[in-house]
Parts: C-alpha cells; sequence; structure tokens
C-alpha cells in the first residue's frame, strides 16, 4: 500500500469503534490524491442543548486531525432535523423544541465547533436550507426508499414497540431525512458516535438509491460522563462543558472515576497514555485536568487550578476567593440565605443538602469545618464560612 494511503488510513482508525468500508476509503483516498480534491467529511449536530461539551469533541478532534492531513469538514446543523429530535438510544419521546431555542442553540454551536476545528477547512451548513423548500412529491419518494421493517431493525425502536411505548411517525422518518444531508452533501465519509450508527448507514443506502457513491461510515466511542456511568450529557448532569470556567473545568475533571480517566485521556489529549498510567492516579488526573484546561484556555490558567485544587483538596486550606454574602448578626435561616446569595438553585436544593449533611461551617479564617446539623446558624461578629456540598464556599459577613 501507498505510504502516504497508509498515514492517512491509520488517522482515519485512529480510536475508533465502527470502521466500515476500509477499501473505499482506500478507493478515496486515491482518488482524492491524484485529483488533489480533499475528501468531503461529514459530521452532523442538531442544537438540542445550548453548550457543546467534551462528549461532542471526541469527534471534533479527530476531524481536525483530518483537517491538518488536508481534508474537508462539513459540519451539518440540524436546525429542521432539532424539530424532530434525534431518537437514537431513547426509550421516550424527547421533547420539542421552539425555533427561538434552536437558532440560539444552534448559533452557539457553530461559534465553539471552532475552538477546535479550522475555520478554514469547515464548511458550516444549516439542514433547513434543503428541506424548506422541498416538494411534497420529493419527500414523499425519499420515505418510498426504505421499508417500515428495516427502521423498526434498530433496537430502541424495536424495544419501544414491544413495551407499548410512543414512538412517532417523525421519529421514524428521522435517520431518513438525516441520511438525506448526506446526498445533498455527496459526503465522502460520514463519522458520528456509536449511537448514530443505524442514522450513519441509512444515509449510505440513501446515497446508492440515488446512484451516488456511497459515504464510508466510521463512529467513535461514546464519554463517558463524570459519574463514570453514562455516557456524558448535560440532560444527566454529568458533564463538562468547554465553555466553563477554568475552575469549574479542573474540578470537574479531577471528580471523575479512576476507571474512566484513561478514556479521558485517550479521547480527549494527545498526552501519552504511557505515560500517565506510570504516574500516581491522582497525579494522572491532574496531569488530565491540566491538559484540558491549558487548551480551551492557557497554560497559565491550568496551573493556577492545580495550585487551588492542591490549597482546597488537599491541605484542606480555604480557596483564595470565595464568595461573600452580607448577613445579618444573630441568627438567619440558611436555607434562604443560600438560595438568596445564588449559592444553591433552589430552596430544595439547600434543604436536600442540609439533610444529606453535605452543608459545613467554619470561622472564617480557618478550614476547620464542621456538619450544620440545623437549619439556623448562629452568626457572630466574626462571621462564618460555609462549604456547601464539596465544591461550593461562601463566606457570610456581618454588618459593620
Amino acid at each position: 500500500m501507498d505510504k502516504r494511503i497508509a498515514e492517512h488510513l491509520k488517522l482515519f482508525k485512529e480510536n475508533t469503534v465502527d470502521f466500515l468500508c476500509e477499501e473505499e476509503i482506500i478507493s478515496k483516498l486515491k482518488k482524492s490524491f491524484s485529483s488533489k480534491n480533499p475528501l468531503k467529511l461529514k459530521i452532523g449536530f442538531d442544537p438540542t442543548a445550548k453548550d457543546i461539551h467534551l462528549g461532542h469533541t471526541v469527534l471534533l478532534r479527530k476531524l481536525r486531525k483530518l483537517q491538518d492531513s488536508g481534508h474537508r469538514v462539513y459540519l451539518i446543523i440540524g436546525d429542521f432535523t432539532a424539530r424532530i429530535g434525534d431518537p437514537s438510544g431513547r426509550t421516550a419521546l424527547r421533547p420539542v423544541l421552539s425555533d427561538e431555542e434552536i437558532k440560539d442553540n444552534a448559533s452557539t454551536y457553530t461559534q465553539q465547533a471552532f475552538k477546535i476545528l479550522d475555520r478554514k477547512k469547515t464548511e458550516i451548513i444549516y439542514n433547513s436550507i434543503w428541506y424548506k423548500n422541498m416538494k411534497l412529491t420529493d419527500f414523499l419518494s425519499l420515505l418510498s426508499s426504505y421499508t417500515l421493517a428495516r427502521i423498526l431493525e434498530r433496537d430502541d425502536f424495536s424495544k419501544r414497540v414491544k413495551n407499548n411505548k410512543p414512538l412517532t411517525v417523525l421519529e421514524i422518518i428521522y435517520p431518513l431525512i438525516q441520511g438525506y444531508d448526506s446526498c445533498r452533501l455527496e459526503a465522502d465519509v460520514e463519522f458520528g458516535g456509536t449511537d448514530q450508527k443505524f442514522n450513519l448507514i441509512v444515509g449510505r443506502h440513501l446515497q446508492q438509491a440515488l446512484g451516488q457513491e456511497p459515504q464510508a461510515v466510521i463512529t467513535m466511542p461514546l464519554l463517558i460522563g463524570l459519574d463514570g456511568n453514562n455516557k456524558m450529557s448535560k440532560s444527566l448532569n454529568n458533564y463538562v462543558g468547554i465553555t466553563e470556567s477554568p475552575k469549574e473545568m479542573f474540578g470537574k475533571l479531577m471528580s471523575i472515576p479512576d476507571k474512566v480517566m484513561w478514556e479521558y485521556f485517550r479521547l480527549l489529549t494527545d498526552y501519552s497514555l504511557d505515560k500517565a498510567q506510570k504516574m500516581h492516579p491522582k497525579e494522572a488526573k491532574e496531569s488530565l485536568a491540566r491538559e484540558i484546561v491549558s487548551f480551551y484556555y492557557n497554560a497559565e490558567a491550568a496551573e493556577s487550578q492545580k495550585q487551588e485544587f492542591r490549597r482546597v483538596f488537599s491541605r484542606k486550606e480555604l480557596p483564595s476567593k470565595i464568595k461573600e454574602y452580607r448577613v445579618k448578626s444573630g441568627k438567619i435561616d440558611l436555607v434562604e440565605v443560600l438560595y438568596q446569595s445564588g449559592t444553591v438553585t433552589s430552596k430544595n436544593e439547600a434543604r436536600r443538602l442540609l439533610n444529606q449533611k453535605a452543608i459545613s461551617v467554619s470561622p472564617s479564617k480557618e478550614a476547620d469545618y464542621e456538619p450544620v446539623e440545623s437549619q439556623e446558624l448562629e452568626i457572630n461578629a466574626k462571621g462564618k464560612v460555609l462549604k456547601v456540598g464539596k465544591k461550593r464556599f461562601l463566606k457570610l459577613i456581618p454588618p459593620d
């Protein structure tokens, strides 16, 4: 095999789960090199949430490396398909988004994607462009190209039917609508998570039905979230957003279970996995957090957060900066204060943390915390420092 093709093929294969149609990719690479036309690499995101998290970046990092090797990425923003909602892996109906929510989410997706992708080698396409003017006859022709039996081969669809759970016609046709994007684009290769494999193959089948050269299909692993069990997801609140502050990002990464740390190294960094695995797990996790924060911010921010983390969680000292909130002297209602100060999102959260003994108190210049036993807290002239959960701190300041 030609050395250049072998090098590109290795890059395409790196960290993949499903690598379908290898011979076709080799053929496409040969044509690309001879014609000097880059391959069209397709990836699609439905803007169902406002921010990109580290789970999304597994695919984006892969595509950036292929861009650096000369290929071109087509980022399909599913502003039309988001109205349906991708049913992949779901056991229930997805909430319907408004046009305004989709528009807002799409704008942040495009901004954040360029933290990783090369803007000059990326084309952003909103799939509503071809669907809003599509004739009904063309749409019906698209639907006729696939059978219901074939669609119901999907495990998540068949399970919902078997369990008498709702499955709408819109959800059934979603894979066809997403797959049609590949036809309009004439994509060479489409990338997705393992939960997208069926949709990607539908795109390949539709291209064949329309007489096009079918796209190759590549899937990447789904990143496990902070809970160590489920895929990273905003709905499960087990995610790290790529626009979160360095403090939040570093702290969240230090909280991941050791068992998933190596996958984070492999999928989210270029750091040597062999080198990391020779370290003590705590040291390795610090290196992981530092690598990721450095990428999205800078080395100085990463080092600052490493030192701050060591100060608070290793040496049990107070953070260098603590949010302050002025209260009256005497007895205060802790639930009300935590809510009004913005430390918790609801009074119910404050009560839950209190019941779990997850709120502790310390004199203002020490870090010797004791669990809070009562909703009422006595404030003296020196004030108090509250530790709420593991990462939140609030300094209560009495009147002058």
